[in-house]
């Protein structure tokens, strides 16, 4: 089968979807270790390299960075190209970004391990790591918006301004929130310090999830769900709405994640506000979302692609909901350093990231290698139940442990001690640690049934490709 559109760059496109796939498995492999050492704490084996507090940034940063920051490259390039009727706006610039984000990863996965480590949230690289981030970043915003300038087509289609909000505001989030006095090559202090050092990283922290796992994966919404239903996006005017009403107000919304710290108090207070005002932009670009396929929702019987995709505006939805709840003080005080607050990142990490990301994944594999379809449809119907189910155990064991420990840390003797230590509500919390391991067992497992459907996608279409090379000229 011949390539559609074969003027488009499709090789960077073709490397970056190979690589959100090995990196899912390599990141989901991570995380499903130190849940399995949460349950059984001896698989740490008592070696530092392999301990719950070196792994965890290991986890964090290869599943968001890794998997889905090939994700978001993949379809931001795929999409910019198909969208602007234009090839990219440099193919060696395209080469330099696949492989110096790669190597950014890379050097991550060998120094994390090894406790070298800044110690912030979603920010863990060293500085000299942090620096050649910043660079490769600043050459793929080189490169996307290089392309949007060369596109021939007036308009630019909303997935684009999704893209580029992400690209521009992750870009300003890294620089300000990495700003270190480097002491070694492996050692680094902040330029901030105290309680605005928190701000600063949590400014950057709920960013991240904002427009690096919010906005970007927005993008992918916006133009694979048509896509996939064969239907217009419901209301065009409401994405546009959405765009501007997100990016406006999600970037007051960090101090909720520190209530009841060292913040001023009217600093909490702003971000719970915002917090609870984003409900309505969210849920906006959801409701857009599932009308889009008035009419198409027949295809869901046969259509597993298209499941994994609505499903994934369904935990985009209910984890929207979710974090505004849990950004009210109140509730913060029973939520807030408990597993509850882990529940609701993964419904929306497993359910809407990894689901949306999926779901792109298996449409553009067929597309930009060339094969009429994925290697087996029965393989992608197993792999969205695994998925799903995976993730319902995942969240719903968390919740369950949340509400048990914020109950129990909160429960006072009418002499004021504390009813419970802090080592019975680590002992009630067990049963609640082995449902997770088993939930994200079985998204693994659908990953790796993804592997091998994708490897034999591209067998599939290479043998094609050259059978098509030796027929005979008519």
């Amino acid at each position: 089968m011949k390539l559609d559109h074969p003027e488009y760059n499709y090789k960077v496109v073709q490397q970056f979807a190979v690589m959100t796939v090995i990196w899912g498995v390599v990141g989901m492999l991570v995380g499903l270790t130190i849940a399995a050492q949460l349950a059984w704490p001896a698989l740490n084996f008592d070696l530092p390299w392999l301990s719950f507090g070196r792994l965890r940034p290991l986890h964090t940063n290869t599943v968001i960075f890794a998997f889905g920051g090939c994700a978001l490259f993949s379809t931001s390039l795929y999409v910019v190209q198909r969208t602007c009727h234009v090839r990219l706006f440099s193919d060696k610039l395209a080469s330099v970004v696949f492989w110096g984000w790669q190597l950014v990863i890379l050097l991550g996965v060998i120094t994390l391990p090894m406790g070298f480590t800044s110690g912030k949230e979603y920010a863990e690289y060293e500085w000299p790591i942090d620096i050649l981030l910043a660079v490769v970043w600043v050459l793929y915003a080189v490169l996307f918006f290089g392309t949007i300038t060369k596109r021939r087509t007036s308009h630019i289609y909303v997935a684009n301004w999704f893209f580029g909000a992400f690209i521009i505001t992750v870009a300003i989030l890294h620089i300000v929130n990495s700003a270190v006095v480097p002491v070694t090559l492996t050692k680094s202090y902040s330029v901030y310090a105290g309680a605005v050092d928190a701000m600063i990283q949590w400014w950057y922290g709920h960013n991240a999830v904002g427009f690096f796992l919010t906005a970007g994966f927005l993008g992918i919404m916006y133009y694979f769900v048509p896509k996939q239903a064969e239907r217009p996006v419901y209301s065009y005017r409401l994405s546009i709405v959405h765009f501007w009403a997100l990016i406006s107000v999600y970037i007051w919304a960090g101090p909720h994640h520190l209530h009841y710290t060292a913040l001023p108090d009217w600093t909490q207070s702003l971000g719970m506000a915002m917090s609870m005002i984003l409900l309505a932009p969210s849920w906006g670009g959801m409701i857009n979302g599932m009308m889009t396929l008035s009419g198409a929702w027949h295809k869901l019987r046969t259509d597993p692609i298209l499941r994994f995709l609505v499903v994934s505006l369904s935990f985009y939805g209910m984890s929207t909901f979710e974090g505004p709840m849990m950004a009210i003080k109140t509730v913060n005080a029973l939520s807030h350093y408990t597993d509850w607050t882990i529940g609701h990142v993964h419904s929306g990490a497993l359910g809407w990231v990894a689901m949306v990301s999926i779901g792109a994944v298996y449409h553009m594999i067929p597309l930009v290698f060339g094969a009429t379809a994925m290697y087996s449809t029965t393989l992608i119907n197993i792999h969205f139940w695994l998925a799903t189910a995976g993730t319902v155990l995942y969240i719903a064991s968390m919740w369950v442990n949340g509400l048990i420990q914020g109950l129990m840390w909160r429960a006072y003797n009418t002499d004021g001690t504390l009813t419970y230590s802090f080592a019975e509500s680590v002992l009630a919390s067990h049963p609640g640690y082995v449902v997770r391991f088993l939930g994200g067992l079985l998204f693994l497992t659908g990953m790796l049934f993804m592997t091998y459907n994708m490897f034999k996608t591209i067998q599939m279409a290479k043998k094609n490709t050259s059978d098509t090379a030796m027929e005979p000229a008519a």
